[in-house]
């Protein structure tokens, strides 16, 4: 599911460079479809939800104390960090020596909110840097980081745990409720105006026409379908069944029925309560296919092969990256990706393939050089952490 999400979201940005003017007709439709690859964005947010839930799930379940938070802050720190704040500060650099923005306080404040993981909170900083546009999404994902341990604590209050596997999963439904009556309030009364909004204005510009559907709560919402989902697995018969084959495949067709849902509309998707990404059927979709693929028979062995699991281990890396490096090719060389060419598809096609190259082994020097170590350090200090003492 993370390979998935993290090729859908690069083909949505290759497809960003081509020239629909000078595209095949008959190819139209194909090229219109990949544009919604931004809508792996949400099968991000899902997976994060249902990955990071699972160990709550469990302890709650068994009877146990609540999972550690300063171990638990302190993994998503080390996963998310060192790898954000390079990126993040080389999209800094080149906002000013590569495109030409104003090195001002403007910039200098969103690369500070950027940093300090506070930039999803207004139009203005809701791209930290202009050198790298995917980054405004994980400010987004730190705040459901916060918010998921926060709803789980309302669980494991004395009062609650005791009760039955059903009711907690339906507690964490109303949880869901309260973060939709939020949106809501958020879209109706905090709206934006219209005064520098739209994309013609950049990405400041870009993100007062986002927001306020664009805003973390809502973003929680499809967060916490993924960690209902991760209550629904645990609890679910661990044995393998063609069954869960059969429905894992029918919510994987779900959920790619969802991108052509959004032809004719904005490329957000947005949908129920304004929330982008065809919210809630694609989420439910992505939430039903993480609760049965792992009990399936055939496509567990399809699936979760060595190159899905190469591609999902560096994804990281290649979504922080790959808008640097596009977006470099085309001010570097601007012939790339077709422009200027009577075969426009071919010089896309050409040039998608050597990014895809150069943003894979990007993501991968992350992954082996920034990433892992960091992983691995924090893992060791865990285990220092919670290594007993011996008298």
């Amino acid at each position: 599911m993370r390979a998935v999400a993290c090729l859908m979201v690069l083909v949505h940005h290759l497809v960003l460079r081509m020239n629909f003017y000078k595209l095949p007709p008959d190819l139209d439709l194909t090229f219109i479809i990949a544009r919604f690859g931004n809508h792996g964005v949400a099968v991000f947010f899902v997976l994060s939800g249902f990955l990071l839930a699972r160990p709550f799930w469990l302890a709650l379940d068994s009877g146990q104390p609540l999972p550690s938070l300063r171990i638990y802050a302190m993994r998503r720190a080390a996963r998310v960090l060192p790898g954000f704040w390079f990126a993040l500060t080389v999209g800094f650099l080149i906002s000013f020596t590569v495109y030409g923005f104003p090195l001002d306080m403007e910039l200098v404040g969103r690369y500070i909110a950027g940093f300090f993981l506070m930039s999803q909170w207004h139009w203005r900083t809701f791209f930290p840097v202009q050198g790298d546009g995917p980054l405004w999404s994980i400010p987004f994902e730190t705040t459901c980081y916060v918010l998921m341990p926060t709803g789980f604590l309302l669980l494991f209050h004395p009062k609650l745990r005791w009760r039955s596997p059903l009711v907690s999963r339906l507690l964490w439904i109303g949880i869901i409720a309260v973060s939709l009556i939020a949106h809501w309030l958020v879209v109706t009364y905090l709206q934006t105006d219209s005064v520098g909004r739209g994309w013609q204005y950049s990405f400041q510009g870009g993100a007062k026409e986002w927001m306020p559907r664009y805003n973390p709560i809502g973003f929680f919402a499809i967060f916490a379908i993924g960690v209902l989902a991760a209550g629904i697995q645990t609890i679910v018969p661990a044995r393998r069944s063609v069954i869960y084959d059969i429905i894992g495949a029918l919510a994987i067709a779900m959920g790619a029925w969802q991108l052509p849902q959004s032809i004719g509309g904005a490329a957000e998707g947005y949908a129920w309560l304004g929330i982008p990404y065809q919210f809630p059927l694609l989420p439910l979709a992505v939430a039903a296919a993480l609760c049965t693929l792992p009990q399936s028979q055939l496509l567990a062995r399809l699936l979760d092969n060595s190159l899905s699991r190469y591609i999902a281990t560096v994804s990281f890396g290649v979504y922080v990256w790959q808008d640097i490096v596009l977006t470099m090719m085309q001010k570097l060389l601007p012939w790339t990706f077709g422009t200027g060419s009577d075969d426009v598809l071919g010089g896309w096609i050409s040039s998608s393939l050597v990014a895809t190259v150069i943003i894979f082994a990007i993501g991968t020097l992350s992954y082996l050089l920034l990433e892992r170590p960091v992983m691995r350090w924090a893992r060791a200090r865990e285990n220092r952490m919670t290594r007993p003492v011996i008298a």
